[in-house]
């Protein structure tokens, strides 16, 4: 049966029925504020269940303990005065269009804060973004998680329920008026949801019940227990949060981006991510649509897609040989990819990620598997997104480390590789302002210790500089992206180039095939070469990193030029290419 909500509070036309997991107490009450208190039952997985007539939507509650503490519910949908006080019960309002039918191989991603996207920093005003991402060449709108999270500004990633939106972005209604709305634009949608931790304030889980073990450590602390005593309810938890975010009857999203799921342990016969696979694309049979599982994950495994039967990875070796290649950076993990960076593009290109088995210097040890025979609609890539830009000391993009013409070469690189590309809030037209980490916590050692933190991590970074306090409400106003900057000179020359590309790449039959063995990249001095050819036909990108002109020599073939960041010279089989400089050309016969 496709999926109805089932855990936490669900509103009835005259009363309101009740769910929570909490093993650990022999008891359990329900609070509605300005209304009844009704001892819940308790059944014998330690879920607690009962009914309230005539409270319905709109109304707040908390659970109450024999002790007298009261808690926020775990399965919350909205936190309206924070993640510390009452919940509130609400009626899901699904979008009412339906999804476009871009199949996965079509996706062009958009990733979005919905903070920083817009100037007033909500769901409604992205809403009424969306045709201007279709103008430019999107096929999918991704947004970063919207999880409540305590105070006013945040990532996203010390989200404290996975089943909620952050109520200064509008709450699920105005989420679900932004999918709406995208989908009438004709671009899918995707939420980055966050299942290998629960941020470090607001967290009352463990009031509840053994939702983490110490037997598996991750980053955040203790990992989440999918795989020990009383796992199956918590494995059911973020299934049903899954569910909540894809489901017609919940968010109505096309798919997932799970972060991080190297941080997701579990020894279990059967993986938590195969398991909640399964799961998504059962209810998207049941319903008749197309749902999409991604991970993002640094371990290059092919297992995500053969094993546990994800859609797609994130492939991050063209990201870091990309930016090596443009800005010479060789600290930190950029180690890995400093000697001869753009050979490493090339290779990561013809094999979907550059790390399949060799030694990985920064790690001393073995990393990646075989990957070329995956199709490349299982890889997605990007030149910019916001772990790479925000996890820099100053939050600085690519635009204020490179040049035009380097930015044009990412540009080309990335729309006319065969992976799926991604690209962050205004880097089509070239967007100047930074993506600083920012964080607004009330617990003043909290916000002591991410201070710490950030300066702790780039103390290996010779060019980081001075590090943004997070708890400032200036560093979150800098990230903010100004749509004013999109019509300048700059920003309309950056926007015709990166659309030019992605409607050739929508469009063109030679690059209609992602398969592997339709595209070949190469190398010759600093100029790498793409070739893309399926139908008959074929495209050739000359993409040059040197800081001087460069004298290139096309394959065999008549090539016409379809379009130049620069002025190349053309004269016969050789091109000259100035400085960072890409050309795209099509053969005739």
């Amino acid at each position: 049966m496709p999926w109805k909500p089932w855990l936490g509070a669900v509103p009835a036309s005259s009363s309101t029925s009740f769910r929570v997991w909490a093993p650990r107490t022999g008891s359990l009450s329900v609070r509605i504020i300005d209304g009844p208190l009704l001892q819940l039952a308790r059944d014998g997985e330690g879920y607690f269940t009962g009914s309230v007539d005539g409270v319905r939507a709109g109304a707040r509650y908390l659970y109450r303990f024999p002790d007298g503490r009261e808690r926020p519910d775990p399965s919350s949908l909205l936190q309206p005065d924070g993640v510390h006080g009452p919940s509130e019960i609400v009626a899901l309002s699904p979008p009412v269009t339906p999804p476009p039918a871009t199949p996965l191989e079509r996706l062009v991603f958009s990733e979005i804060h919905l903070g920083t996207f817009t100037s007033e920093g909500t769901a409604d005003a992205a809403a009424r973004r969306c045709p201007s991402l279709v103008e430019a060449g999107f096929t999918a709108l991704e947004i970063m998680p919207v999880a409540a999270f305590p105070g006013a500004r945040n990532w996203g990633y010390d989200g404290i329920n996975p089943f909620s939106t952050h109520a200064a972005y509008g709450g699920p209604a105005g989420l679900s008026r932004l999918v709406d709305a995208a989908r009438v634009a004709g671009l899918r949608t995707f939420l980055d949801v966050v299942y290998n931790h629960l941020g470090p304030e607001g967290n009352y889980a463990s009031d509840f019940g053994p939702y983490f073990t110490a037997r598996h450590k991750t980053p955040w602390g203790d990992g989440l227990n999918f795989d020990g005593p009383d796992a199956a309810p918590v494995r059911r938890y973020f299934i049903e949060s899954a569910l909540r975010w894809v489901a017609s009857a919940g968010g109505g999203f096309d798919g997932l981006r799970l972060d991080a799921v190297h941080g997701i342990l579990d020894d279990s016969p059967k993986h938590i991510l195969q398991e909640l696979a399964e799961a998504v694309h059962r209810e998207a049979s049941e319903t008749g649509r197309a749902i999409f599982v991604i991970a993002e994950s640094d371990f290059n495994d092919s297992k995500l897609i053969e094993s546990y039967g994800l859609d797609a990875a994130w492939a991050d070796d063209f990201h870091h040989a990309l930016h090596v290649a443009l800005t010479g950076e060789h600290q930190g993990y950029y180690q890995d990819f400093a000697d001869e960076p753009v050979q490493v593009l090339s290779s990561a290109i013809n094999e979907g990620w550059y790390y399949r088995g060799q030694l990985k210097s920064s790690i001393a040890k073995a990393h990646g598997t075989p990957a070329r025979h995956l199709p490349a609609r299982h890889f997605v890539v990007c030149a910019q997104n916001h772990d790479q830009i925000g996890n820099r000391a100053r939050g600085d993009r690519l635009s204020l480390l490179t040049d035009t013409g380097g930015m044009r070469v990412a540009a080309a690189l990335l729309a006319l590789q065969p992976a799926l590309p991604l690209y962050f809030q205004g880097e089509e037209w070239a967007a100047p302002e930074p993506f600083q980490y920012f964080v607004s916590h009330g617990d003043p050692a909290l916000v002591a210790a991410v201070r710490s933190g950030r300066h702790e991590e780039f103390k290996s970074f010779s060019w980081a500089g001075e590090v943004p306090d997070p708890q400032a409400e200036e560093t979150f106003a800098r990230s903010r992206l100004d749509w004013d900057k999109r019509d300048s000179p700059a920003g309309r020359a950056a926007l015709d180039w990166h659309r030019s590309l992605l409607k050739l790449r929508r469009e063109h039959p030679a690059l209609q095939s992602d398969s592997h063995e339709a595209a070949e990249a190469w190398v010759e001095d600093q100029t790498l070469f793409l070739r893309r050819f399926a139908n008959g036909e074929e495209v050739l990108l000359i993409a040059s990193f040197a800081n001087g002109a460069v004298s290139a020599t096309l394959p065999a073939g008549n090539w016409l030029l379809l379009f130049d960041s620069s002025e190349a010279d053309l004269a016969g089989a050789r091109a000259v290419l100035k400085g960072r400089h890409a050309i795209v050309l099509e053969k005739r016969t």
